[in-house]
C-alpha cells in the first residue's frame, strides 16, 4: 500500500512538473514572439508596405499546417516565429491606414494594445489563479468558429458595415473565450504542447487587438 501511495505521489509531483514547463515555455516564447511581432509591425510601418489581401490567408493557414507537422522540433519553433513575424507585417498597412485616417489614429491604436493587454492578463490570471477547468468550452468555440467563418465569407462578398461591428464585438468575446479554453487546458493537462498554446493564444491575442481596434475607431468621430 505504502508502496502504490509513492507511486501516486511520484506520478502527480512530475504532472505537477509537466504543467509548469508546459505554462513557463508557452508565456516565453509568446512573450517573444510577440515582441518579434511588433518589430515586424514596425518595419512595415516605416516602409510604407502594402496590404497583402488573400495572399495573407494562404501563407497563414500554410504557416499553421507547417507548424502542426513540427509541433514537437526546433523546426516548430521557427515556424512560430515566422507566423507571428508574418502576422505582425501585415499588420503595419492596417495600422497606416488608422493613423493616416484617424487624427487621434495614435491613440486609438495604443488603446487597442492596452485593452488587448489587460483583457489577457486578466482572463489569464483568473484561470491561473482558480485553476477553474472550462473544457466545457470547447463545443461552444468549435461551433462559434464555424460561424465566425461563414460570416467572414459573407463580409468579403457582401460589405456591411453593421457585419463588421458585429464580427469584431464577436471576436473580442471568441477571442477572450480562446484565453480562458487555452490556459485551461495547460494547467489540466489538456494541452502539453507549448508551441501549440503559443500559437493559439497569440491567434487570440491578435484578433482580440484588430476587434478592439475596429470597434474603437467604429465609434470616434475623429477622422481626418
Amino acid at each position: 500500500m505504502a508502496h502504490d501511495t509513492s507511486v501516486v505521489q511520484r506520478a502527480r509531483a512530475e504532472s505537477v512538473l509537466a504543467t509548469n514547463s508546459v505554462i513557463k515555455n508557452t508565456y516565453l516564447l509568446l512573450g517573444m514572439s510577440l515582441t518579434f511581432s511588433a518589430v515586424m509591425a514596425g518595419v512595415a510601418m516605416a516602409t510604407n508596405a502594402p496590404s497583402l489581401g488573400l495572399i495573407t490567408l494562404a501563407v497563414y493557414f500554410g504557416l499553421l499546417f507547417f507548424i502542426q507537422a513540427f509541433k514537437n522540433s526546433a523546426l516548430g519553433i521557427l515556424g512560430v516565429f515566422a507566423l507571428t513575424g508574418f502576422m505582425g507585417y501585415t499588420l503595419g498597412p492596417m495600422l497606416n491606414a488608422y493613423m493616416h485616417t484617424f487624427a487621434n489614429g495614435y491613440q486609438l491604436i495604443m488603446t487597442a494594445l492596452g485593452g488587448t493587454g489587460a483583457i489577457f492578463f486578466g482572463l489569464s490570471a483568473y484561470a491561473l489563479t482558480t485553476r477553474k477547468d472550462f473544457s466545457y468550452m470547447a463545443g461552444f468555440l468549435a461551433a462559434g468558429a464555424m460561424v465566425l467563418f461563414l460570416a467572414i465569407v459573407v463580409q468579403i462578398f457582401f460589405p456591411m458595415p453593421m457585419l463588421q461591428l458585429a464580427l469584431s464585438g464577436a471576436f473580442v468575446m471568441f477571442s477572450a473565450g480562446i484565453i480562458l479554453f487555452e490556459t485551461s487546458q495547460i494547467i489540466h493537462g489538456g494541452e502539453k504542447n507549448y508551441i501549440m498554446a503559443t500559437v493559439s493564444l497569440f491567434v487570440a491575442l491578435y484578433n482580440l487587438f484588430i476587434s478592439l481596434l475596429h470597434l474603437l475607431s467604429a465609434f470616434s468621430g475623429n477622422r481626418d
